[in-house]
């Protein structure tokens, strides 16, 4: 940018001749000056007294208001737009694609404190063969992203990937409880009869057996469980089991290596009854499977945030 000015292109110096005007007033400067400064050490009207040039505002210029710490809680911070920053949640999306290829590995029996069974089983499917396997994967996938959004720590028991199977659902409660995580949740869709309709969240039983002891964590499972239900229930509009939980959409189970091992606040969901051919619909929706996703998130938001 170019400059003209003073310090690039000083002016010619020029003589002027004193006219008698000009003598006058040279003659009136220190008198002007002598009244400005009685005006200043009296005190203008409405000022201060001694209050200068420098320590009086501009009426022209309107004041700032004062920034309170009301209007500091107004400006986002990091807390305030990540409010599960610090949290762990762990997902643990029921059963694996790959299990079908694995029937000797996952048939193998592991100790789940009240009793015995099978390390996994392949799962559900649809009549026309979408697989729970793949629909569980699906959605936690999507809430994992929705989680990390928001600043949680996610992680999956498995991501489809490796092992090509299993885990057993001894590993997948131990996961969860090494990560020492906030909430856990296991992803599942269900394989009822034709009719059987929505959806129910499990909850661990009190179990005091083996390896087993839920006590410790059976009431904040418990409200775990029922910020999901709502939160399902109000994102998807689906409606509670009409044949587990007596329209509650909650469920009590004792039967469950995946919460019986459990020592962090855990439950499960069955997100529909995928033999059911409106269920199905539903579940084989990519949209309705965000919606989902969406469901559990808000639930384990309001669990956590509490």
């Amino acid at each position: 940018m170019s400059y003209s000015g003073p310090e690039f292109d000083p002016p010619r110096q020029r003589r002027f001749r004193r006219a008698p005007l000009a003598v006058g007033l040279a003659a009136l400067v220190p008198g002007a000056l002598l009244g400005w400064v009685v005006y200043e050490g009296a005190g203008r009207p409405g000022g201060s007294p001694g209050a200068g040039a420098a320590g009086q505002a501009d009426p022209a210029t309107p004041k700032s208001a004062p920034v309170s710490p009301t209007d500091d809680a107004k400006v986002a911070s990091p807390s305030a737009a990540l409010p599960l920053r610090g949290k762990v949640v762990v997902i643990d999306p029921g059963h694996n694609p790959g299990n079908f290829q694995h029937t000797s590995e996952i048939n193998q029996k592991v100790n789940i404190g009240t009793n015995w069974k099978e390390c996994d089983t392949t799962g559900t499917s649809t009549n026309a063969g979408y697989s729970e396997a793949r629909f569980t994967l699906d959605v936690a996938h999507r809430l994992r992203t929705l989680l990390e959004r928001q600043g949680a720590t996610v992680k999956l028991t498995h991501d489809g990937d490796r092992p090509a199977w299993g885990p057993c659902v001894t590993r997948r409660a131990e996961i969860g409880n090494a990560a020492h995580a906030d909430a856990a949740i296991s992803l599942h869709a269900d394989g009822a009869p034709e009719g059987d309709r929505g959806f129910h969240v499990i909850l661990p039983a009190s179990v005091h057996s083996g390896a087993a002891d839920t006590r410790p964590i059976v009431a904040s499972a418990r409200t775990l469980g029922e910020r999901v239900e709502s939160g399902f229930a109000k994102v998807t509009g689906s409606a509670p089991s009409n044949y587990v939980g007596n329209g509650t959409g909650l469920d009590v189970r004792a039967d469950l290596g995946g919460l019986n091992l459990s020592t962090v606040p855990k439950v499960f969901i069955e997100c529909g009854n995928m033999r059911d051919s409106k269920d199905a619909a539903l579940l084989t929706s990519g949209a309705w499977r965000q919606k989902a996703a969406q469901g559990i998130s808000e639930g384990i938001v309001s669990f956590l945030r509490g």
